[in-house]
């Protein structure tokens, strides 16, 4: 059997499938292989740089480690037979450059601090990916948006016809929401980009370490100062997981209007076929799949997130195993959720809405009847409580029209509406939607300039929350290009 180099000294025996299958996280380390590769070699660049290793070890080391950068780590290295991937590289790297060269790697180390900086590169790349998807969404939020800032339709509460919106203005409060999950993803990446790398075991080291410099190498923004919270701490896990959830459950609420709108019932849309499916039985079905499964990723994820926090709520410092059975929670957590965003982006701008269906729906259910009562308060000085009271009684009786109104005001108000100067005309026009919408022309309203002006707003953030991106991903590539160059250097002297 495989005996790894960290374990086969201090201990004995032969260990069964089970306890090897219980304590190997080789599955899961799958996704930190590569990012392992890179903490190798940007430690041992420092080792070098530091004298700490000499050059020719170094030389012999950092030749494998390109040879595994350009090619991919080596099966060999995933043999569950180890307990963790950084034992199988470690091991792997020894029987190709022999134990005088390949023992050296180590030094200043331990896997507590290596795995947890693998961790954060992994999840920083996620991130990053999944704020480029955010900005594809609003992108094309808005982009939907700005043809249908005329578009009317009705807007809800507890799913009743409420009052008059547009499509614009409804599609825009789902840009906001999905803005705020990328300000949420932006400021966790700010606590996941801190280096753990050369915190050893849990107190530090004695060898003059750079860890200032490894940290620049590899691209993150600063170092963790404490040597125990460094390796202990996985709330940036948490925490990221704490924000998908959120956006996943974001994602799942625009998931079930489309689910609704596109209803036979309703009628509001027609979502494209490649986001369908059929029955097997049922000729005629054409089904929201795309949709319905993204709306139960949110359970998914939040079931994660109280896995991962479950497993550290009990923990003391420092490390523990038990923070081994968190990365496949955190990993199959974070890992889709920039498809499931491209793929609300594709269903959206994809989608035909129905402007005459929107339109039908629009006056119904009385949705124009608030500003009915906002119009005698506004140009008859009724009391705002008085004119709800009289418009409301009015649709009690089965019709806003001038003779309920007049019945329901002498209750109320001790005098009649028509005496007031009330016409029907007025009262028509009050009933209008294209009234109700133009008079809601405060900032972040429906009436057409203020959804014009909004989405003029929304564009300029969006435009740069992008560069703010490019940005970010340009400091990690051209720092990790660095790394690459002194590494490049070592493997030729």
């Amino acid at each position: 059997m495989t005996r790894d180099v960290v374990r086969k000294a201090r201990l004995s025996g032969e260990r069964t499938e089970d306890i090897e299958s219980l304590l190997s996280s080789m599955e899961a380390d799958r996704s930190i292989a590569f990012s392992d590769v890179l903490v190798d070699m940007a430690h041992l660049v420092m080792l070098t740089r530091q004298q700490i290793v000499h050059e020719d070890h170094a030389k012999t080391l950092m030749k494998e480690l390109l040879i595994m950068y350009e090619s991919g780590v080596p099966p060999d290295a995933f043999d569950p037979s180890y307990e963790d991937i950084h034992a199988g590289i470690e091991t792997v790297l020894t029987k190709k450059t022999g134990g005088d060269a390949g023992g050296r790697l180590h030094i200043g180390r331990s896997r507590n601090d290596e795995v947890a900086t693998c961790l954060r590169i992994r999840t920083r790349d996620i991130i990053l990916d999944q704020l480029e998807a955010l900005t594809r969404l609003r992108s094309v939020l808005l982009s939907v948006a700005e043809g249908h800032v005329t578009t009317v339709m009705p807007g809800f509460t507890h799913l009743q016809h409420a009052q008059p919106v547009t499509l614009a203005h409804h599609l825009l409060a789902y840009e906001q929401m999905f803005s705020r999950d990328f300000d949420r993803l932006l400021d966790a990446l700010r606590r996941v980009n801190c280096s753990p790398l050369g915190s050893a075991a849990l107190a530090s080291t004695g060898y003059p370490l750079d860890r200032e410099y490894t940290a620049q190498m590899l691209g993150f923004d600063k170092i963790l100062i404490n040597s125990m919270d460094a390796v202990a701490s996985r709330d940036f896990a948490e925490e990221i997981l704490a924000c998908d959830t959120m956006l996943l459950t974001n994602i799942s609420r625009l998931c079930e209007e489309l689910i609704i709108w596109s209803s036979s019932f309703v009628q509001f849309v027609t979502l494209d076929d490649r986001y369908c499916s059929t029955s097997s039985i049922m000729p005629q079905k054409k089904n929201p799949d795309v949709a319905e499964i993204l709306r139960s990723r949110a359970g998914t994820i939040l079931g994660t997130f109280v896995s991962a926090i479950t497993i550290v709520k009990g923990l003391p410092m420092a490390y523990n195993r038990d923070l081994q059975d968190l990365n496949p929670h955190l990993w199959r957590g974070i890992t889709n959720v920039r498809r499931d965003v491209d793929l609300l982006a594709g269903m959206i701008e994809s989608a035909e809405f129905n402007r005459e269906r929107m339109a039908e729906e629009a006056g119904k259910g009385g949705t124009t009847t608030t500003e009915l009562a906002d119009t005698l308060v506004r140009v008859f000085n009724i009391p705002f409580r008085t004119a709800h009271h009289i418009v409301g009684k009015a649709v009690r009786d089965g019709s806003p029209d001038l003779a309920n109104l007049d019945k329901a005001a002498e209750e109320f108000h001790g005098k009649t509406l028509s005496s007031l100067g009330v016409t029907k005309e007025k009262i028509d026009s009050a009933l209008s939607v294209s009234t109700s919408l133009s008079v809601r022309k405060l900032p972040g309203g429906p009436a057409p300039d203020a959804v014009k002006n909004a989405l003029l707003d929304r564009r300029t953030e969006l435009e740069k929350d992008i560069e703010l991106i490019a940005n970010k991903k340009s400091y990690i590539s051209a720092s990790l290009d660095e790394l690459l160059k002194q590494a490049r250097r070592i493997a030729q002297l």
